[in-house]
């Protein structure tokens, strides 16, 4: 079930109303029935895997501290239950991708080999819940949290619809408690959870969904593509990957705060990074923070010495990479992040000395502007390959940005047409990026600037004109789209 439909704002209401209907004790029922029906709204035959993930983390955990004095039996109970559950993963999401990799090293050696995919269908969040579970079971074993008993309250810990099918990915340590505590309907933030809802369905309709009518146009026809409206293009999907997956993660918290429940900040103005380190602190930060905890720092993190700390920067990106998707352009576009912090790690040095030797501060304004530039750029060129079906459509995108461009007013015409954009559109575009500036500075007055002015405008008319002024744009988008039969599920739930 997508939270952009119909049918969720039935859902919604009636779920909220037999959750708060239920004695405390018994809440769980409502909130674990629903979560199993928004799940197998999309394929009930699938629940089979989310139960078995379920089943298999829930007994290891017990077993873990059934065993506690006994460290290799730990181990092995930990093996077995990552081998299942990540076993899961492997399956449905990389077995073709195994598959037809290996036959392409075999015929690229002479060999021959079957080519083509078996019908396997990817079960929606299996990387999210995945994910979770393991976090459950690793932790367990490192004596940061105690096993569930309750299978209910397990099962929902898995299962919790808001979050479940896009994150974000939540630790044991923080859900768990707050399922099982007492929660008073009298509490509830409802302003906050319907400002987190509103600003989120604004992020994925409004401004996500529409440029992404721009965004396909260029990125499904690469062979028409000139130099502008490929530059435009990559420029504009760079906005709508983050509207698309922060609106996901911005409902999905106002949801939850509808049931007592208080989610992690996914994203904190990533785009505002000055680097590609600072960038990951700020994007996806539940998946950047499990690959930190469970992979990085695992592997010694940066107190190795310069060649393993290398060597650890590209193996959680390569896993970034691959955990985002079964092809190439996903290994391509987290190993290039992987040669950004890199590059970014060796040249910090002599980058500062240079700022100094021009006058100007490393830290001072104009620096960190420009810093900010910079990294919006090698983020946004990454994003290609994210884009990008294939690894030769990036690279023909890549051809046409930094090549193929005239001075002439018909190609200017050309270019424009190509992208499907129109003045009213344009103007659409322009006036939803201020929407979406003014809101963000709202949210993070320190960061953005000018604290005290920002914190008069929250208590102020203007706000109340701006969140009408989204209703109004998320509206009449959904209704425009809706219309011309265009496609708006989230682009993380393929992953």
């Amino acid at each position: 079930m997508l939270f952009n439909s119909l049918e969720f704002l039935v859902f919604l209401p009636v779920t909220f109303a037999l959750f708060w209907l239920f004695p405390n004790r018994f809440r769980w029922i409502p909130a674990l029935a629903a979560s199993y029906y928004f799940y197998m709204y999309w394929n009930p035959k699938l629940v089979f895997l989310i139960l078995f993930t379920t089943a298999v983390s829930y007994v290891c955990g017990i077993m873990l501290e059934k065993y506690n004095e006994k460290p290799k039996v730990k181990k092995l109970i930990v093996a077995i239950t990552l081998t299942a559950c990540l076993g899961v993963l492997l399956f449905f999401k990389y077995f073709n991708f195994l598959y037809d990799t290996i036959f392409d090293v075999i015929r690229a050696f002479g060999g021959n080999g079957p080519a083509g995919y078996f019908s396997i269908m990817l079960p929606v969040g299996i990387s999210f819940y995945t994910f979770q579970t393991a976090s459950y079971v690793i932790d367990i074993y490192r004596g940061k949290v105690k096993a569930e008993r309750h299978l209910g309250y397990f099962a929902l810990f898995v299962t919790f619809f808001p979050q479940l099918v896009a994150g974000p990915i939540e630790r044991p340590g923080d859900l768990l408690p707050q399922l099982r505590a007492e929660k008073n309907i009298r509490k509830l933030d409802y302003v906050g959870a319907f400002r987190f809802m509103l600003v989120g369905f604004f992020k994925k309709i409004a401004v996500a969904d529409a440029i992404g009518v721009i965004v396909n146009a260029t990125y499904e026809n690469v062979a028409a593509a000139n130099g502008l409206s490929a530059l435009i293009s990559t420029l504009l999907f760079a906005v709508q990957i983050y509207c698309d997956f922060s609106g996901y993660s911005d409902i999905a918290v106002g949801c939850a705060k509808l049931f007592g429940v208080q989610l992690s900040e996914n994203f904190h103005t990533p785009y505002a990074a000055t680097s590609i380190k600072e960038f990951w602190n700020r994007w996806h930060r539940s998946l950047s923070g499990w690959l930190r905890d469970y992979i990085y720092f695992p592997l010694g993190g940066s107190r190795v010495k310069i060649g393993r700390w290398v060597f650890n920067i590209f193996t959680v990106f390569f896993i970034s990479g691959l955990w985002h998707g079964a092809s190439y352009n996903f290994v391509i576009w987290g190993l290039l992040h992987a040669v950004f912090q890199v590059i970014g790690k060796f040249t910090l040095s002599p980058r500062n000395k240079f700022w100094e030797k021009l006058g100007q501060s490393p830290d001072g304004k104009l620096v960190t502007y420009l810093r900010r530039v910079g990294n919006f750029a090698l983020v946004t060129f990454a994003w290609i390959f994210f884009r990008a079906d294939t690894p030769k459509d990036a690279i023909s995108i890549i051809g046409k940005v930094f090549t193929d461009y005239s001075f002439s007013s018909a190609y200017l015409v050309e270019s424009i047409s190509k992208t499907s954009l129109t003045l009213t559109i344009a103007i659409y575009i322009v006036f939803a990026l201020v929407m979406l500036l003014f809101m963000e500075k709202l949210k993070y007055p320190r960061e953005l600037g000018d604290t005290e002015r920002k914190k008069k405008v929250l208590n102020s008319s203007l706000r109340f004109s701006a969140y009408l002024a989204m209703i109004w744009c998320v509206v009449a988008v959904w209704v425009v789209l809706q219309a011309a039969d265009v496609g708006s599920s989230f682009i993380y739930f393929q992953f």
